[in-house]
Order: C-alpha cells, then sequence, then structure tokens
C-alpha cells in the first residue's frame, strides 16, 4: 500500500486553514453581536452595522458548514 504523503498534507493544510477562518469569521459575527448590543444599551439606539456585520459572518460561517456536509453526504451530490 503505497501512501502519497503530499495528498495527506494538502488536505490537512487545507482543513486546518478552513477550521482557522470558519473560527475568525464566528468571531467577527460574535464581535457584531456585541457591537449591536453595545449600541443599544449606550445610546438606547441600534447599530444597523454591528448587526449586519453578524449577520453577514453567521451566514458564511453556515454556508461553509452546509458545503461541508455537501461534501461529506452522497446522496446530495
Amino acid at each position: 500500500m503505497q501512501l502519497d504523503w503530499t495528498a495527506l498534507g494538502q488536505v490537512a493544510g487545507v482543513s486546518i486553514g478552513v477550521t482557522v477562518a470558519v473560527v475568525v469569521v464566528f468571531a467577527l459575527g460574535v464581535l457584531g453581536l456585541a457591537r449591536f448590543e453595545g449600541a443599544r444599551e449606550e445610546a438606547g439606539g441600534t447599530s444597523a452595522l454591528g448587526l449586519t456585520q453578524a449577520g453577514l459572518c453567521f451566514l458564511a460561517c453556515a454556508g461553509v458548514v452546509a458545503y461541508g456536509i455537501y461534501l461529506i453526504v452522497p446522496q446530495f451530490h
């Protein structure tokens, strides 16, 4: 049995990179929610920018998760 170490390294590298990217995007979404809550508590108003940031970040995370499930489940192909 031959093992293609280059391919294994590429898969590991992409997996680690995507994982870090999803964590960073999720953290930016939480930051957007914090900005939204902070603006609401301080001025009594709302911050549309913080809510938009959170929504886009969480939507991107959900898209990555959905794509991963699509790749894993063969019935979706």
